[in-house]
This record gives C-alpha cells, sequence and structure tokens, in this order.
C-alpha cells in the first residue's frame, strides 16, 4: 500500500475516529461493545464499489459520506439511534495520502453529526475501491420496527422527495435525456445521488409510531413490494400524491419516461412507512417538529400482491418494479 505500512495508515487516519473506550484505540483484533441497560442492539451492512454505487472521478468526502450514511439510512428505518460502526476499506492499487486524508476527514465529520464512532475494521488491497459498513444501532428492547408489522388501513408515508438520485446518475453520466435540464435542477440531482441525506431524526416517532418500515434505497415501487409481502397485504399509491422535487418533475414534463425511472430507481435512501391513521397527525407533528418532511401517499389494503400504482384512477404499470443488483 503505497510508502505508507498498515500500522502507520491506522495510527494515522483511522485512530482519531474511534472514541469509544471499548476500541482499544485500534490496537488490538476487535472491539468491546455493551449496548446501553434496556436496549438491544440492531446491525446491518452495506457496501458501495466503484463503478457501482459511485463513478471513478468522485471526491474522497462523497464516498465516504455514501458508504456511512447509507448504513445511517437503515437504522433511521428501524427505529435506532446510532451507536457504532465497523468498515472494511479495499483500496485499489493507485491511492494517495491526501485521498485518504480527505475520506477519513469526511468521516469524522458525519461522526460528530451523528453521533457515531468507528468501532475497528479492515484495510486490504482490492482490484477497484470498496468501502462496507457494518453499522450498529439501539432501540429499546423490543422495539425494533420491522417491515413485517403493517395493516390494512394504515396510512403510507415517505420522507423527502423520491427519484432524485436515479435522475442524479443520469446527470453524473451526462445521459441525453436530461439535456434541457437546467444547472440548478442538475445540480440538485447530483448531489442527491452522490450524498444521500439520511433521516435519523425520525426514528423515535417511527418506534412511537410506525407499523412497518425500511429505507428506499432499490426503488419506491420495489421496496413498499418487499414490505407488503412479509406483511402479508396490498397497498395503493396515488403516483400525484408521490413527492417529487422540481427537478424530477421538470425532467417528467419532457420526458414522461423520467417519472417511472423516479418511482422505480435506487438509492432514494428516504423511509418508506406505514402508519396507523389514528397516529398520523401525531406523526406528522414530530416529523415537523425534527424538520423531516413526510408525505401521504397510499394505503395498506387487504390481500396480498404487488402494490398498485395509480393516476387519477387510471392503474399504472411498470416496466420493472425496482434497481436490481443481480442484474
Amino acid at each position: 500500500m503505497a510508502a505508507v505500512d498498515e500500522h502507520e495508515l491506522i495510527s494515522r487516519f483511522f485512530r482519531p475516529l474511534a472514541g469509544r473506550a471499548g476500541t482499544f484505540d485500534l490496537t488490538d483484533d476487535a472491539a468491546s461493545l455493551a449496548p446501553p441497560d434496556g436496549c438491544d442492539l440492531v446491525l446491518t451492512k452495506d457496501g458501495i464499489a466503484a463503478g457501482y454505487h459511485f463513478l471513478p472521478d468522485e471526491t474522497p468526502g462523497n464516498i465516504a459520506r455514501k458508504a456511512l450514511r447509507v448504513n445511517l439510512s437503515d437504522l433511521a428505518a428501524k427505529g435506532a439511534r446510532p451507536l457504532g460502526y465497523l468498515m472494511l476499506l479495499g483500496l485499489g492499487a493507485r491511492w494517495e495520502e491526501a485521498w485518504l486524508s480527505e475520506f477519513t476527514a469526511a468521516l469524522a465529520a458525519d461522526q460528530s453529526t451523528y453521533g457515531i464512532d468507528l468501532l475497528g475494521g479492515d484495510t486490504i488491497r482490492a482490484d477497484g475501491l470498496v468501502v462496507s459498513i457494518t453499522a450498529i444501532g439501539t432501540v429499546p428492547k423490543g422495539a425494533m420496527v420491522r417491515r413485517s408489522g403493517a395493516r390494512p388501513g394504515d396510512r403510507i408515508y415517505v420522507t423527502g422527495t423520491i427519484g432524485d438520485a436515479a435522475l442524479g446518475l443520469l446527470a453524473a453520466t451526462a445521459d441525453s435525456r436530461l439535456g434541457h435540464l437546467d444547472e440548478g435542477h442538475r445540480r440538485h440531482l447530483l448531489d442527491r445521488y452522490s450524498v444521500p441525506q439520511p433521516r435519523t431524526g425520525l426514528a423515535d416517532a417511527l418506534r412511537r409510531h410506525a407499523t412497518a418500515a425500511l429505507d428506499v434505497s432499490d426503488g419506491l415501487a420495489g421496496d413498499l413490494d418487499k414490505l407488503c409481502k412479509v406483511s402479508g397485504v396490498g397497498a395503493a399509491v396515488d403516483l400525484d400524491h408521490v413527492p417529487l422535487s422540481p427537478a424530477v418533475r421538470a425532467a417528467a414534463a419532457q420526458d414522461p419516461a423520467m417519472l417511472e425511472l423516479a418511482v422505480t430507481g435506487g438509492d432514494d435512501y428516504e423511509i418508506l412507512c406505514a402508519i396507523p391513521p389514528e397516529a398520523s397527525e401525531a406523526f406528522e407533528k414530530v416529523a415537523t417538529d425534527a424538520g423531516t418532511p413526510v408525505t401521504a401517499i397510499g394505503e395498506i389494503r387487504d390481500g396480498e400482491g404487488p402494490a398498485m400504482f395509480h393516476r387519477g384512477g387510471t392503474p399504472s404499470g411498470f416496466s420493472r418494479r425496482s434497481f436490481s443488483h443481480t442484474g
């Protein structure tokens, strides 16, 4: 690994990120972690790889932020508060100390923002850059929000706006279908693709009010299908109610196919949840107080099967339901 051996790399770049006593300053083979009294641990793992989750010329800071934040998004959807994380960093053959400095500085800033610490990990040589993170959070015992609790009559909510990241990938690759967009819209889409905004401020509200939740990583339609399948229910969504940014609306106005991409594309990292109607007002208030926009887009229904999407009462079909990691 260039002119810096692994021990020096850990000491210079990663030890400053390990603040908890149980990390032993990253001088041991493992960390020791005890959950707070009365809490369960919630564990999740997501990785990102060059050419698949970010472009080869992406900045080190944005790569670090995305790697950590996609995991924080999973914790938030489970109603969990961040505690710590383990990281595997697979460095390509060509890297520089300046790259690692920017990468770890971005991690340090996000650790401060989201209240999480590095617990340990590994650094290896790889054919291409890979960052794999295992994030650990806490919830009161038995309180993790699962995908499987949605009930007929529950209202379906999403946070933020849908589809920005999927169109952001088109903007990042100079796709001609977005050639008409102005620079402000293009920049918004690029930012949303490069740097997710995990909705950690909604975790407590989800524990109190949601019957089921997950984060939207593979597309709204496909992820709602997952929630319905494990809950044994159906769903109906009004496409006119799905929250879209001005940039996505502008793209869809020129090319209606962009609406389907927005609803089925990946990398939103927003939260999709089911809320009983009697809890909707309280949920919306807590979300507003937390500064997290939420929108009701449909309803959980009896029966099983893929979620039904409609517009003006007319059913809408999609050529695909979600992004797939396996092709």
